[in-house]
């Protein structure tokens, strides 16, 4: 069976997403979509997006990661998405589409995809580390130099030792001004580092101005991969009106045989 694929990157986040509208693409094979993820052997992404119809919303979006496992919420997946959905004539400027973690809206600007995220009620503070839930878990630590830091091998320790089997994705982050912060992200399910992570910038973005480091409602998180900006609004509950913002680019499309 040939499958016709695009491939996107936000802040080089990348993902191969497939149009499964005609609900053909074979989900349950977990092989598959790691073959396909794979750098090597594969055409190479941290993750694959299906695009898929909804009863009222624009689309419905699946995402497996690179293991071939389903995953969380990936914030810059959904920034991608928007933007395939909009290449495909789904709509126009504006999205509301269902993921995971429940329905999102998303808009287009061009290459630039604003994507509100589901409210955060819930953040742990547990000594120098944060603990918050953006769509997916992440774990948050301030650290001193991020440019040497060991991001892989202790992102690894943390990710199991603390959270157990399922694990959860963790971010170190080095403050740059009072609303730029440097970021590093290991992912699950990756089981590396990756250039960008779009829930985890959110939760740094929160998880900064939860623990005081930052006053601003904009911040502004640099990459390895380049520059998101994540906007909210603190209430009394916790954050609300949560916007991650950045761009997200077709590279190329191709079909797997």
């Amino acid at each position: 069976m040939a499958i016709e694929f695009y491939k996107y990157q936000g802040t080089g986040n990348d993902f191969i997403i497939v149009d499964n509208r005609n609900d053909k693409f074979p989900k349950n094979n977990t092989k598959l979509i790691a073959h396909m993820c794979d750098r090597k052997f594969g055409i190479g992404a941290d993750g694959l997006i299906l695009l898929e119809n909804h009863d009222t919303a624009d689309f419905n979006m699946v995402y497996y990661n690179s293991d071939g496992n389903l995953s969380s919420m990936c914030g810059n997946g959904g920034r991608c998405i928007t933007h395939f959905a909009k290449f495909l004539g789904i709509i126009e400027n504006q999205a509301v589409f269902e993921a995971i973690d429940g329905m999102h809206e998303s808009s287009v600007d061009a290459e630039t995809i604003s994507l509100r995220m589901n409210d955060v009620n819930s953040l742990q503070v547990n000594g120098a580390s944060i603990y918050l839930n953006t769509g997916s878990p992440h774990h948050v630590t301030l650290v001193d130099d991020l440019t040497v830091f060991d991001v892989f091998n202790e992102g690894k320790r943390i990710r199991t030792s603390i959270y157990g089997e399922e694990g959860a994705n963790v971010n170190f982050v080095e403050k740059v001004s009072e609303s730029v912060f440097a970021v590093r992200t290991y992912e699950r399910g990756v089981e590396d580092e990756t250039l960008s992570c779009g829930t985890g910038v959110t939760a740094v973005a929160l998880a900064m101005h939860e623990t005081m480091n930052t006053t601003s409602e904009e911040i502004t998180l640099k990459t390895p991969g380049g520059e998101l900006k994540v906007r909210f609004i603190k209430t009394e509950n916790g954050y609300t009106d949560i916007y991650l913002i950045g761009p997200a680019i077709q590279v190329f499309k191709g079909i797997w045989e």
